[in-house]
């Protein structure tokens, strides 16, 4: 992708993140509902992951997290990165006992990448190692898992849970220097195997071109020295280390999709932020809400029930079931437009299996008839209103079940579908995708997006 398009895509990112921050943050999201501090104090934690969202995209930071169980060399591949020794090593396991950051600029300055070390994933157990480690996915745009050898059994079910973050994943194989050269070759093609092995999954676990071998701190050596006076002495010397290939892949993938992937992720974070967010108001105010839609049940049985004229049945009967969308959208404070309203309408009618479009069949069959029995009634005999009576009854029955089914679809859609507006990550998302490069890793990952 060329750079004007990533700058785009940033842009798009950006307007987004600050709409969805500035609308969440806003008590007047809720219309007149007077603000519930249960409801602000549940969603305070994704405020903030919208907030370091757009953070994210205006500093314009990549941020590459190390994952591997102990004693792999994490720290080490990211102190041969960036060519300093900021991360403290050793021979001794669990060297890094939690999550360090530091800062890296790669030569052309454009971007700026902060490598997160982490513990090795033997070294937590249980819960506080899945948090952790979710959390770390959560932040990252691109991951490395750092192996050192043939793949062991935790190594290969933490890979699968890393590849849940929908990132992509570099499988480094380092600490090359310990094998001789053909045992080398034998654990690289067996890495491949797994990968080559993962392709007809639905979710690849990775390619092979993003396998790649380093030894980021190669042990010393020993080196004979042979002086000019016939004595010869032994020395050891630590040789540089081999990761090239590593930081060049890196650099690649930067300089090709970087800013895309930073915007997807972004935009990724704040979907999954909103959607929180719209969850636990849901959960919240469902008393409200059940409230509402018993309160436009009846309105829509009472306007269709009583009204004469078979066409204003159905007008009205759709105005009641908008008002309704539109109402526990303002409960939630979602954003959503009467366009909008509209289209996710016409949705719940078509995606419910034809039974409500079967009940506003039959709806309008119903209203012809008690159409017809009013005008009779004033024609011929006083007696037809029974008919006319029992008719109305029905279709406001019918009317009135079609707005309770609708209002507790509407609740499902609004709570999936608050990040689909125009300028909503979700769609923003897809705009970015359509766009991508058919040889970048965001369009491998393009499926599970």
């Amino acid at each position: 992708m060329t750079q004007t398009q990533q700058e785009t895509h940033l842009q798009q990112a950006r307007v987004s993140l600050q709409q969805a921050l500035s609308w969440y943050a806003s008590f007047r999201r809720h219309w007149n509902y007077p603000p519930n501090p249960e409801l602000q104090a549940a969603v305070r934690q994704d405020l903030q992951a919208l907030k370091e969202a757009l953070d994210k995209v205006e500093q314009n930071i990549i941020k590459i997290a190390t994952f591997g169980l102990v004693s792999r060399g994490k720290s080490a591949v990211v102190n041969a990165l960036i060519g300093q020794k900021l991360l403290d090593t050793g021979p001794l396991h669990g060297v890094t006992q939690w999550p360090k950051s530091v800062r890296w600029t790669p030569p052309s300055g454009k971007i700026q990448i902060e490598f997160i070390d982490t513990p090795g994933l033997d070294e937590i157990q249980g819960e506080a190692r899945a948090n952790m480690a979710q959390e770390i996915a959560r932040q990252a745009d691109l991951i490395l898992f750092i192996v050192a050898g043939d793949i062991t059994r935790t190594e290969y079910q933490a890979l699968w849970e890393l590849r849940r973050a929908q990132k992509p994943l570099i499988l480094v194989f380092n600490k090359i220097d310990l094998y001789p050269e053909k045992d080398c070759e034998t654990i690289y093609k067996q890495l491949q195997n797994i990968a080559i092995k993962s392709q007809g999954k639905a979710n690849p676990l990775l390619s092979t071109e993003e396998i790649i071998m380093v030894a980021a701190e190669p042990q010393p050596i020993p080196i004979r020295v042979e002086y000019p006076n016939g004595k010869v002495t032994e020395e050891w010397e630590t040789p540089p280390p081999d990761i090239e290939q590593l930081r060049q892949t890196i650099l690649n993938i930067l300089n090709q999709e970087g800013k895309s992937l930073l915007s997807i992720n972004a935009l990724m974070q704040a979907k999954q932020a909103e959607e929180n967010i719209a969850q636990k108001t849901l959960e919240i105010r469902q008393k409200e809400a059940e409230k509402i839609i018993w309160q436009y049940t009846k309105y829509k049985a009472l306007i269709v029930g009583l009204n004469p004229v078979a066409l204003f049945d159905i007008i009205g009967g759709a105005f009641a079931d908008l008002s309704l969308i539109r109402a526990l959208a303002q409960l939630y404070g979602l954003p959503i437009t009467n366009h909008e309203a509209g289209k996710l309408w016409r949705k719940i009618l078509f995606s419910s299996g034809g039974l409500l479009l079967t009940e506003l069949g039959s709806s309008l069959i119903l209203g012809v008839g008690k159409s017809a029995s009013a005008v009779s009634s004033f024609l011929e005999s006083p007696a037809i209103l029974t008919t006319y009576g029992t008719t109305a009854l029905m279709q406001g029955g019918m009317a009135g079940y079609c707005a309770y089914i609708i209002g507790k679809a509407a609740q499902e859609y609004l709570e999936k579908g608050c990040s689909w507006g125009p300028l909503g990550p979700s769609t923003v998302i897809k705009t970015i995708l359509d766009e991508i490069d058919r040889n970048t890793i965001l369009y491998r990952l393009r499926q599970e997006f």
